[in-house]
């Protein structure tokens, strides 16, 4: 996987995030400050357009400038939290020119951690963990298990948009939601949305 397949995945998560950024600000609405969808959308179209002006040459390179770009262009708590994944993400791949499906693997569980580490969250405290952790797993199992990448990505989509639904019972203990207490029951989380939208778009 080379440059031009990261550059697919963020351009198809431009899209993706368009099309539902009225949804995760309906999910923001009910439990935080319903601008979730309106911040992820205005950030990346801004990583569109730094992609567009200073292009990338390897994998690591254009993550981190998603990274760096998300961190000052979206508000709240989503620009740190998705600029550490996407820069931790780069880091990871260092200058290689192509990276492999483990490293991709190995790569996303780094990514993760730093996430959890900078937010202070773990699985079950609904939030973006909780969409991201299962693809991860779902990601390396099918790495283990030698599966061609196609069905790996798919594999991994599919644990994410599971990971998001099941935050519905759950009750926030992280982020503005926890304030909410057991008012936040019963609601999906938007960062756990918008990461299981962004793993599907590696599987578009």
């Amino acid at each position: 996987m080379d440059v031009v397949f990261f550059t697919a995945w963020i351009q198809e998560s431009v899209r993706v995030l368009s099309i539902n950024r009225d949804l995760l600000t309906r999910l923001d609405a009910a439990i935080g400050d319903a601008d979730h969808g309106t911040n992820l959308d205005r950030g990346f179209t801004s990583v569109r357009q730094a992609m567009e002006q200073t292009p990338q040459d390897t994998p690591g390179q254009l993550l981190t400038l998603v990274g760096t770009t998300l961190v000052r262009r979206v508000g709240g708590a989503s620009g740190p939290l998705y600029g550490t994944l996407f820069r931790q993400l780069g880091k990871s791949f260092g200058d290689a020119g192509e990276v492999s499906l483990d490293d991709l693997a190995t790569g996303l569980s780094a990514a993760i951690e730093a996430v959890k580490r900078l937010g202070k969250a773990s699985e079950g405290d609904k939030t973006m963990v909780d969409a991201l952790a299962p693809a991860s797993r779902a990601l390396s199992a099918a790495v283990q298990e030698g599966v061609k990448p196609d069905e790996a990505l798919e594999r991994a989509a599919v644990a994410a948009a599971e990971g998001a639904k099941a935050t519905i019972p759950l009750q926030a203990r992280k982020g503005r939601a926890s304030y909410l207490g057991p008012r936040s029951v019963g609601h999906e989380d938007p960062g756990a949305a918008s990461a299981a939208l962004l793993v599907s778009a590696l599987h578009p």
